[in-house]
This record gives structure tokens, C-alpha cells and sequence, in this order.
């Protein structure tokens, strides 16, 4: 059922396996890397097309410097975390509650409304462009970052509460059931039993929903139009010149962006890996 570990392969398979794997990353970093060039670039190479090759001088102090004196990319930086914390916290919170609801209650009804959450996530996420921004219009939530928040909180909940929810299948359900015979009440076997044995699985889910959410472009763009509003990921258009884009400038502010969610899986490693890998073994 499962592919035998590299260790345990012929001779000639780990050989291409040394061997592809480098080049395989290469390749995926190769993207990574030009940016990471393009950001030090100074205007004058991209002027003359050098565009993949050595930079002719080092400009860049005067490229991030730039950023954020030619643009309110603070402010964007700024509306991201507003928007990214309060969502993973709302997220990770409910889908705890739902996780912990869907997994111990036997109730009529429990897989069809575990099947509702796990659906959501399989609608294309393009088709609820208008109705959404309509809906937001109408509640007075348009271009804000509250919008936002309740948005990404209600999409991201679905698949939350499908984490969660096989998360806690998995804990010995004896220890709830022994507390229950004890006469402990459901909030408190929840908040003193459940809630620890689930902090690698809410570091991880964290992660991930902090990632998804910092870097959401589609959604940045469709509820949010002013810079009151608006998240890094939309506001790095605005470094753009109106005739020319100023790609090394654009580079920088991207290094930029992605410096929180890179941090934060270095912060949290030891937790999401633990919250991927639990329960992957038995024994």
C-alpha cells in the first residue's frame, strides 16, 4: 500500500534518486532565485534587457529602501496581518469546536453535515465572485478589512473542521469517555482533555491557514478596491510605474511579502511538522 522507502531501493533507484533530486530543486527554486536577483538589479539592467544574467552592481539597499518610501507598502504589510491573524484565530477556533462536535457527538445527521463542510471545499472558488461581492455590498463590508476577515474566516472554517475533525478521531477516545463517566462537563473535558492533545494539530493548521490567507490575490482584489483596505499582496501592484514596470522594485517588495509566512513556518516547524506526521505511524 505504501512506496517502499529509499533506503530500502535497489541500488540503480537511489543513484536517480541522488541524482534527480537536485536538479528537481534547482528547477523549483530557479524561480525564487531570479526574483531574489531581480530585487538587487539595478534600473539600468533592466533597461538594457539584462534580465536573467549577473547583476552589473549591487543596488539593493536602494531597492528596498525605495519600497518603502515610493509606495504605502508598510500599510498593505500592516492590513495583511489584520487580516491574516484575526482569520486564522477565528478559523483554527471554530473548527476546533466543530472538529471536537463532529468527532465524539453521535448524532442524527453528524456525516451529512461533516459531507457540507468537506463540499465547500470542492466548489471552484471562482464562481463565488459575484455573489460575494454582491453580498458584501449589501451588509456594508465592501473594501474593508472586516470583510475580509469574515470572508476567508467562513471559506477556510471547511476545511479547518475537515483537519480537526480526523484529528480527533484519532486521540484515545477512552480518555473522554472516562471523564464522562466521572460526571466532567463536555466543556471542560474539551478545554482540559481534547485542547492540549491538539496543539500540533492547531500549530499546523495555523500555518497553513496563515500561508493561504497572506497569500490570497484573488480575493485582495475582488473585495477590496481603496488602500484603506488593502492587503501586500494587491498593494505590490501599485509599485508599478504607469508606462514601465519597475520589476526591481516589484522583486523586492515580493522578498518582502513573503518574509512573515517564511518566518512563521521556521517559528512553528517543530509543531507542524509533529501536527503532519501524528498519528501517521502505528504502533
Amino acid at each position: 500500500m505504501f512506496p517502499t522507502p529509499i533506503q530500502k531501493s535497489s541500488p540503480i533507484i537511489r543513484f536517480g534518486y541522488n541524482l534527480v533530486l537536485p536538479i528537481a530543486l534547482v528547477l523549483w527554486l530557479l524561480p525564487l532565485l531570479g526574483v531574489a536577483l531581480t530585487s538587487v538589479r539595478p534600473p539600468s539592467d533592466l533597461a538594457a534587457g539584462n534580465y536573467f544574467g549577473i547583476p552589473s552592481g549591487f543596488a539593493g539597499v536602494q531597492n528596498y529602501t525605495a519600497v518603502f518610501e515610493n509606495s504605502p507598502l508598510g500599510w498593505y504589510i500592516l492590513n495583511s496581518f489584520k487580516i491574516t491573524i484575526p482569520t486564522v484565530i477565528g478559523a483554527v477556533a471554530l473548527s476546533c469546536l466543530t472538529g471536537f462536535a463532529l468527532a465524539t457527538y453521535k448524532f442524527k445527521g453528524n456525516l451529512v453535515l461533516f459531507f457540507l463542510f468537506v463540499a465547500g471545499n470542492f466548489i471552484p472558488f471562482q464562481i463565488l465572485m459575484v455573489p460575494v461581492r454582491d453580498m458584501t455590498l449589501k451588509m456594508g463590508l465592501y473594501d474593508t478589512v472586516t470583510g475580509l476577515v469574515l470572508f476567508h474566516v467562513a471559506f477556510q472554517t471547511g476545511f479547518c473542521t475537515l483537519f480537526m475533525r480526523n484529528f480527533i478521531k484519532g486521540l484515545p477516545f477512552a480518555l473522554i469517555e472516562s471523564a464522562r463517566v466521572e460526571g466532567v462537563s463536555e466543556w471542560r473535558i474539551f478545554r482540559y482533555i481534547v485542547l492540549p492533545l491538539m496543539r500540533p494539530a492547531i500549530a499546523a493548521l495555523s500555518v497553513l491557514v496563515f500561508t493561504f490567507v497572506w497569500n490570497d490575490y484573488f480575493w485582495a482584489t475582488v473585495l477590496v478596491q481603496g488602500q484603506s483596505a488593502m492587503p501586500v499582496t494587491a498593494g505590490l501592484y501599485s509599485l508599478n510605474g504607469q508606462w514601465v514596470a519597475a520589476w526591481n522594485l516589484v522583486s523586492a517588495g515580493s522578498i518582502v511579502a513573503a518574509l512573515p509566512p517564511v518566518a512563521m513556518f521556521f517559528l512553528m516547524q517543530r509543531h507542524f511538522i509533529a501536527g503532519l506526521t501524528l498519528g501517521a505511524t502505528k504502533g
